[in-house]
């Protein structure tokens, strides 16, 4: 049952309690249709329905330089979101790309339905959600359909084990056209040896990578979220660099060389060997 509390500026917040935990929908003291959704107190996604096309969140702007990027501006794409949360992601498609064709997969029923009446869908856009599992839903997309695969799974704060392997990224890369990209939002802390196992892992099945970051991240002087991002070509390093830089929390972004440097010969995580994304630290959310 949906509970209201007063937020920012009086407007008050949507509680409710979903699969994942309990979901709150809280004001913006600055947009007033804009509402941030968090999961147990952890920021999850931001969504502004005056406009669908601003993304707040750090990450979720790196995910949109991929969206922006994967092809020329303006064309329809096909995407599949594994992970809704807010639908940001694909409410951000929708707006910024029309007639785009969008499968969206979320496992949590009644997120879905809190997020879908609270926050709901413009009617021309044309985004599917389906429940499941992010896997399971993922082998019945047809072979070659997908422009962009977009993974931000997240349950209890981490990514489930078996959405980490090479089994899961050669099933990713099945799904894409020649010319489509795998962007996937990786979390970790110090040593880093969930993201550096990760890019060897998305290495083994894709000969083309790049990681953006925060540069504290990469540093491994906090926890955070990485993008990396995925395809069997070469891939706009230098204009996502570019945005990266630009953008209003500076990323830093890591290829060829200096990126294999990174990886610190971490070796590929198949399904025998997978684990879930590490806990985030008690304060990383205060």
């Amino acid at each position: 049952m949906a509970k209201s509390r007063r937020g920012r500026g009086g407007a008050e917040s949507v509680v409710e309690t979903v699969d994942g935990g309990v979901a709150e929908l809280r004001p913006d003291r600055d947009r007033p249709r804009a509402r941030t959704l968090l999961i147990d107190g952890a920021p999850q996604s931001f969504v502004d329905l005056d406009a669908p096309d601003h993304l707040d969140f750090s990450y979720q702007r790196r995910l949109g330089h991929a969206a922006d990027l994967v092809a020329p501006p303006g064309k329809p794409l096909r995407v599949v979101h594994l992970g809704g949360g807010a639908l940001t992601l694909a409410r951000y498609v929708a707006a910024t790309r029309p007639r785009s064709t969008q499968q969206v997969v979320e496992i949590d029923a009644p997120l879905v339905q809190l997020v879908r009446r609270e926050l709901p869908l413009e009617s021309g856009w044309r985004i599917r959600v389906r429940g499941g599992d992010a896997r399971e839903q993922l082998a019945k997309v047809p072979d070659g359909w997908a422009d962009l695969i977009i993974a931000d799974v997240f349950r209890g704060a981490r990514t489930p084990a078996h959405l980490t392997s090479t089994e899961f990224v050669t099933e990713v890369r099945r799904a894409l056209t020649d010319g489509g990209w795998y962007a996937a939002n990786v979390a970790d802390g110090p040593p880093l040896r969930f993201l550096r196992g990760q890019i060897a892992t998305t290495g083994a099945v894709f000969p083309e990578l790049a990681l953006t970051a925060d540069p504290a991240v990469l540093r491994g002087k906090r926890f955070g979220n990485a993008v990396l991002l995925a395809a069997a070509h070469p891939l706009p390093v230098a204009e996502l660099t570019r945005r990266a830089a630009s953008d209003p929390q500076t990323g830093r972004v890591e290829h060829g060389r200096a990126l294999r440097d990174f990886t610190g010969g971490a070796a590929p995580v198949t399904d025998a060997t997978a684990v879930a994304s590490p806990q985030p630290p008690p304060d990383v959310f205060a």
